[in-house]
């Protein structure tokens, strides 16, 4: 059933570590990346084809040259209080981009698609979890960017039949199993790794974003979500496409909310470190609380985010970190 799969952004967090887990189910993985915000030495898992989703011609070279059964989407631009200040950039590097993709997936015949989507599409929760019926109104740009190309989606399934599943998952962390790829951003906004920052880094001012939340403890509330969890519901989702699924979204997390302040203290325990606790205005564009209820994507897919507890994500989260800090600061030596 494995065949050939083209991975967008398959240089970054998401990307690399969902890499891995088609690569070791059988895929034949190309990775295409543009490489501004991903990392060369996380495509370990097969080539790397440098290109720009927003350059068809770099597109066509690419189709032409791997001929691809499948894709699977994570490239884009994902930072919320960057999408409220520079909302074209969401446009152009989410929906437009992904625009081009699906017209050179029409012309080459790749049947399916994986979208890396976000539960950002659904702003503010109106209940306490939020399911794949909960109404779909984002409060910044980055959520309405993926949200219309949800719907680019459904309509080039109706015209086209190119077969999809947007997976809206939460607040991806951690690292994988063995610290082979993990969390790396040039502009770090991320709460764990920021987080680690702090408890390590003795000039770093770790700062909480927003205490005035309506929530137990006034700090934001997401539902964490281990990386490798995430991997294997995009390859379930994978599988299922090439078995013949219909298109259908699916929200992944584990139906628990943490608060902010809780991963701090989560942090703390992990490092055996005091995080001094300053705290800031919101960002913009911020909900106060997001929580999955992940009951479709068990029923249909079979799949259970059961390496995703707290401590489990943190303690993985900072075996990469400290694999990674060692590497920079080799590198900086030498």
């Amino acid at each position: 059933m494995p065949g050939k799969l083209l991975v967008t952004g398959g240089a970054g967090y998401v990307g690399s570590h969902c890499s891995r887990a088609f690569a070791e189910a059988g895929w034949q993985v190309t990775v295409f990346d543009n490489l501004s915000t991903g990392w060369r030495d996380l495509v370990k898992w097969g080539p790397l084809l440098v290109g720009d989703l927003q350059n068809p011609a770099d597109l066509e070279a690419a189709f032409s040259q791997v001929k691809p059964d499948a894709v699977a989407h994570f490239a884009g631009s994902a930072l919320v209080a960057e999408s409220v200040r520079e909302p074209s950039i969401y446009y152009r590097n989410n929906t437009f981009a992904t625009l081009n993709l699906l017209e050179a997936m029409r012309r080459h015949g790749a049947g399916y698609l994986i979208f890396s989507s976000t539960c950002a599409t659904f702003g503010h929760a109106s209940s306490e979890t939020i399911d794949e019926l909960h109404p779909q109104k984002p409060i910044n740009p980055y959520g309405m960017s993926k949200l219309m190309v949800e719907h680019l989606l459904s309509d080039f399934d109706k015209a086209h039949g190119i077969r999809s599943i947007p997976l809206r998952y939460f607040n991806a962390a951690g690292a994988d199993r063995d610290a082979k790829t993990g969390e790396r951003h040039a502009c770090e906004t991320h709460v764990i790794p920021l987080a680690l920052k702090g408890a390590y880094d003795e000039g770093y001012e770790f700062t909480i974003l927003g205490n005035d939340f309506d929530t137990p403890d006034g700090t934001a509330i997401r539902d964490y979500i281990h990386v490798e969890d995430l991997a294997e519901a995009h390859l379930r989702a994978l599988t299922a496409l090439a078995s013949g699924a219909a298109s259908s979204a699916y929200n992944l997390g584990t139906g628990r909310g943490t608060s902010v302040a809780e991963v701090v203290t989560a942090v703390e325990r992990a490092t055996n470190r005091k995080i001094p606790r300053r705290y800031g205005p919101r960002r913009p564009g911020d909900p106060g609380r997001l929580i999955a209820l992940p009951d479709k994507a068990k029923r249909e897919l079979g799949w259970v985010a059961s390496r995703s507890g707290i401590d489990n994500i943190i303690r993985s989260a900072l075996a990469w970190h400290e694999n990674d800090w060692a590497a920079e600061a080799h590198a900086e030596r030498t």
